[in-house]
């Protein structure tokens, strides 16, 4: 009888102690709710049905509005941490920007309240893609580079091209074009043939696409040349300059580097007023000192000391002076787009991480480094494979 009189007092006491909580945390608790929604995040791209999941650590009332319009309107949360699944009808609405708003309040005498906005974006539209050119006009010249552009539907997320056993970026021809474009650098080596291209492409939703043509590597007669320096000024230049293999080390983390955004607009122009090719490009050199090597560039001249400009807008990245190059300035044009020039006199106001714009002055054309005379030496890489700067400058390209 003893032991019933004991635990009638003890649940007594507890049911005395839980009302007394309970109206404690009815009365006086103010915390704010934690919300927590699984299945959509901030600003993402979404196709379908959108399953989502909210709960809280409190119970209460939860509401649901869809741009304004309710999906769910004060259902009862009667325990702590119960989830609530729920889907977002995105076929049922436009392709666009959305905005999801979650409301919890709490069953506490002061209704503390939690809300949550999630802005995301639908697209249920199919991707689409085409090339712009026909098959028969993807032809390309040993050392050239074949520019590739395809119309899409809709801004993508990735895009890229498989050739030559390399990746290769594309992006929009220009700000919110449906153009993309990519520029595929064919080196000098590259065997004469028809070879295999496909783009890859993924919206942002995720949907793949894949287009297939062929292009053909055309043989170019390359022009030979011998050319002789003297061992003193080789010397000279090696004593005044730092060592080549420190540029082209260089020349490979800046084509890493180089910003994945198209720089420039427009075509390439050429840096000097050009009165004659000396090497044209891809003219096979035999030199006492460096045997025989594919010269990867334009030798072109004008006056001594005349003024050399920028080719296109873009980034210094490199104003320094090498045994082999000379005085030297390299710009970076975006997507691994860059321009060098060789041998100058001497540099014009400039420093390296400035922008520059096409037609501004780098320095000034000289014969600095390997070289027999007053010439300026103009290459282009992309992805650090040298190609042809003359038909980055052509209107047809």
């Amino acid at each position: 009888m003893l032991k019933m009189r004991s635990l009638a007092l003890l649940l007594g006491f507890a049911l005395v102690g839980w009302i007394g909580w309970y109206t404690y945390s009815y009365f006086f608790d103010t915390t704010i709710p934690n919300l927590l929604i699984t299945g959509i995040e901030q600003d993402a791209y979404y196709c379908g049905d959108i399953s989502c999941c909210v709960a809280s650590d409190k119970c209460g009332e939860l509401s649901i509005w869809l741009d304004g319009t309710p999906l769910v309107s004060n259902f009862s949360v009667r325990s702590k941490n119960q989830e609530y699944p729920f889907a977002v009808p995105t076929k049922t609405i436009s392709n666009g920007k959305h905005d999801l708003k979650i409301e919890f309040i709490d069953n506490t005498y002061h209704k503390n309240k939690k809300s949550l906005d999630r802005s995301f974006l639908v697209d249920n539209i199919p991707l689409q893609a085409a090339f712009v050119r026909t098959e028969n006009d993807y032809k390309v010249l040993q050392g050239r580079t074949l520019h590739l552009q395809f119309q899409v539907n809709k801004e993508v997320k990735e895009a890229k091209v498989h050739a030559l056993s390399q990746d290769y970026e594309c992006f929009p021809e220009s700000k919110n074009s449906p153009i993309y474009e990519c520029f595929i650098p064919i080196s000098c080596e590259e065997t004469p043939n028809e070879y295999l291209l496909i783009v890859e492409l993924k919206d942002k939703v995720g949907n793949d696409l894949h287009l297939e043509n062929r292009f053909q590597v055309v043989m170019f007669p390359f022009k030979k040349q011998f050319l002789q320096v003297s061992q003193d000024k080789l010397e000279e230049e090696r004593r005044l300059a730092d060592d080549m293999s420190s540029l082209e080390e260089l020349l490979a983390d800046l084509a890493k580097q180089s910003p994945q955004e198209k720089l420039w607009r427009g075509n390439f122009c050429t840096p000097i007023d050009i009165s004659k090719i000396t090497c044209e490009y891809g003219t096979v050199r035999t030199t006492k000192e460096k045997g025989r090597y594919i010269h990867k560039a334009l030798d072109v001249i004008n006056m001594p000391k005349s003024v050399v400009w920028a080719t296109q807008d873009g980034v210094v990245v490199v104003k320094n002076r090498y045994a082999n190059s000379g005085n030297t300035v390299v710009i970076d044009h975006g997507w691994g787009v860059l321009s060098l020039f060789f041998h100058l006199d001497s540099f014009a106001n400039i420093h390296v991480g400035q922008k520059i714009a096409k037609g501004n002055p780098i320095g000034t054309l000289g014969k600095t480094g390997y070289a027999t005379g007053y010439h300026l030496h103009w290459e282009m890489r992309i992805n650090n494979i040298p190609v042809d700067p003359l038909q980055w400058t052509k209107q047809n390209f």
